[in-house]
């Protein structure tokens, strides 16, 4: 009974960790991208006088260089001067040339977060009062397009790669002895080699256009190449190539030496039985510690270069990363390693029951250890249980925990078909061991099958002179041999129904292993919640500063629309300065859902004092740049709560008007 009730306690308690650690069984330490939380002159701000500077603060240490900030006047001549410093934390500021004339300014930015990701955006400001401008930046970022794509694919196969190599290297040495002699595991292990080498090489190369320009011919630009290894994320680069001729002596010594001196009997105490030998066990242990050794090298390569290394709790977080990552391998590598047995083993030495009850044991421990890392990485990425929900982030990381939940109820499964496997197996055993006592034949008497080898031996005779007249015949015959052969083989891994139960249900988890796989890699693409939430308040704060105008009497309104039609959602903000009867300045943005500025076909503003019947009031403001218009001399003729009405029209159909209610005076 105790038997009975234990594995399910131990699934029922794996499962719990699992969805309740809220983690993340992903191929990837988690990143986070850095986001402007303020700047100075700030966005769409009027100043009296040109201001010596500009100063961008972020929040996080950014990676800047010659071009990250550029400013630029209505004519798009570059008006800043000298490179970018860092005067303080997360503060960056860029000098600008004296003397300059009213009018409104573009600021262009670009510079690369902790986590090795880039990036950009625009805004602008005015000097005296806002005028016309000749500025267009463009919104595609250079980690978007052909570039961003191929770069984001070679993150994948990198993850991938690395949780092949190093969880089927794990799963032989752990798991399965026997395993290293196959060649179906062998082909799966120097695979997964040969992709994290390849997609290292080519992050290698596209690293400097992925963070400057975009352009796919940078890719090949020596000097930008050069440039690259002297950043962080070049020299983790770097240094994984260098772990990886490391793994490829391990590799030979694994499938060379190792399988040579793996047990060739019973494949299920191969693992566990020492025979004696104490060549063996030190070739054992010393692959086990050169791989260990070798691989958290590897996870250490992601940690040192991505938001592990900077920020809250670095001296803790990066052992965590790597510890997370190794768990990874672990089990996703060690159950890919699994499938590609059950399905491509040989007869001669099939997965038995006692190794895959070794990997189940290897797998529970792996998602403990994800369990306990992945709150630490939830807590420091999310920062809020609000973020769960309110943020992108936070969404696929519930998208995440789900894929978790799924595959361990598959999991579950898989162990009730190995104790099946198990169960068949001792009973084969007994009815074989019967059988043969009841059978046993007469002295003297020929088998059917030794009776019929002479025949079949003549044939064969027959068919190798046939070969040997006809070379084609001899092709023809040899492929006809080796599919027979595989058919056979088909047959009996396919003849035992609990085996072949296990095989699907390992399938499936490998299939849910492979999204959960994409849902990571996008995950450390996407901006995390606490990042994000962080710079909604800054934004928040910083609007609140500006509406207060320090005095000036300054009003900015927000407002969320929807026009009900194709990309139809957005927020647009409106700021009043000095919101004082007489002329005002008046400013008008437009965001998308993401908050990236968006040109609109039409947008309308007029004023309306409905306690002294005054108005509607019209503005048509000039469009200045992505995203944003303006107008000056907007004559207000009285104080009051005035209402602020804004129609946004995105087609030719689709439009609404939305409003708010200002105090004027």
């Amino acid at each position: 009974m105790t038997q009975t009730i234990a594995p399910r306690v131990r699934t029922l308690v794996l499962l719990i960790l699992a969805v309740a650690g809220a983690l993340l069984a992903g191929a990837a330490p988690a990143s986070a991208h850095a986001a402007l939380t303020g700047s100075d002159p700030a966005q769409g701000a009027v100043v009296d006088t040109a201001p010596p500077q500009l100063s961008l603060t972020f929040s996080e240490p950014v990676a800047v260089g010659d071009d990250s900030v550029r400013v630029l006047d209505p004519k798009g001549e570059r008006v800043d001067k000298g490179d970018p410093a860092n005067p303080s934390g997360t503060t960056y500021s860029v000098r600008l040339v004296s003397g300059l004339p009213d009018g409104t300014y573009t600021v262009a930015y670009q510079v690369v977060s902790a986590d090795s990701h880039p990036v950009a955006g625009a805004f602008t400001f005015s000097i005296g009062a806002p005028s016309e401008t000749t500025v267009a930046v463009s919104a595609q970022g250079s980690d978007e397009g052909l570039v961003g794509w191929l770069y984001g694919f070679g993150r994948y196969v990198s993850y991938a790669g690395f949780v092949v190599l190093a969880g089927g290297a794990c799963f032989v040495l752990a798991c399965w002895a026997p395993g290293a002699r196959v060649r179906a595991v062998q082909r799966l292990v120097v695979s997964g080699w040969l992709a994290l080498t390849a997609a290292t090489l080519g992050l290698l190369m596209l690293r400097g256009s992925y963070t400057t320009s975009g352009r796919i011919g940078d890719v090949f630009d020596l000097e930008l190449l050069g440039d690259v290894l002297q950043t962080k994320t070049g020299a983790a680069l770097v240094s994984r190539l260098l772990l990886l001729a490391a793994a490829a002596l391990f590799i030979a010594v694994l499938f060379g030496a190792y399988a040579r001196t793996a047990d060739a009997g019973d494949p299920d105490r191969a693992a566990e039985s020492d025979g004696g030998e104490p060549d063996k066990r030190d070739l054992t242990f010393g692959l086990a510690l050169g791989g260990t050794v070798v691989a958290a090298g590897l996870a250490a390569s992601w940690a040192m270069s991505e938001h592990a290394s900077q920020g809250l709790q670095a001296g803790v977080a990066m052992p965590v990363d790597v510890v997370h990552l190794l768990a990874v391998a672990a089990w996703l590598g060690g159950l890919t390693a699994l499938l590609v047995a059950l399905y491509r083993a040989p007869v001669e030495t099939p997965v038995g029951r006692d190794a895959v009850r070794r990997f189940s044991r290897l797998a529970f421990g792996s998602v403990v250890t994800l369990a306990v890392t992945g709150v630490y990485q939830s807590w420091r990425q999310l920062g809020s249980w609000s973020a769960f929900t309110d943020t992108r982030y936070g969404q696929l990381l519930l998208v995440k925990i789900a894929l978790v939940a799924v595959m361990v109820a598959v999991a579950f499964l898989s162990r009730r078909w190995t104790q099946r496997l198990a169960d068949a197996r001792v009973s084969a055993a007994a009815e074989g061991t019967e059988r043969a006592e009841e059978e046993k034949q007469p002295a003297g008497t020929v088998p059917a099958e030794a009776s019929e080898t002479p025949k079949t031996s003549e044939a064969s005779k027959a068919e190798n002179d046939a070969a040997g007249q006809d070379s084609v015949r001899a092709a023809q015959l040899a492929r006809q041999r080796a599919a027979a052969e595989a058919a056979r083989q088909k047959r009996l891994r396919d003849a035992d129904p609990n085996r072949f139960g296990l095989r699907r249900s390992v399938l499936a988890e490998a299939g849910v292993a492979v999204v959960l796989l994409a849902v990571t890699t996008v995950l450390t693409q996407t901006e995390p919640g606490r990042t994000e939430q962080d710079a909604r308040a800054a934004a928040a704060t910083s609007s609140s500063a500006s509406a207060t105008g320090q005095g000036s009497g300054a009003v900015s309104l927000t407002m969320p629309f929807d026009t009900g039609g194709k990309n139809g959602k957005g927020v647009v903000s409106i700021d009043l300065d000095p919101a004082q009867a007489g002329d005002n300045a008046l400013h008008v943005y437009v965001e998308g859902p993401d908050g990236t500025p968006v040109d609109v076909p039409e947008v309308k503003i007029a004023l309306t004092l409905a306690a002294q019947d005054i108005g509607p009031l019209p503005v048509a403001p000039d469009r200045i740049a992505t995203g944003h218009w303006s107008a000056s001399g907007v004559q207000i003729p009285m104080a009051g709560d005035w209402k602020v009405e804004v129609t946004v029209r995105t087609s030719d159909i689709d439009q609404v008007t939305v409003s708010k209610n200002a105090q004027i005076g």
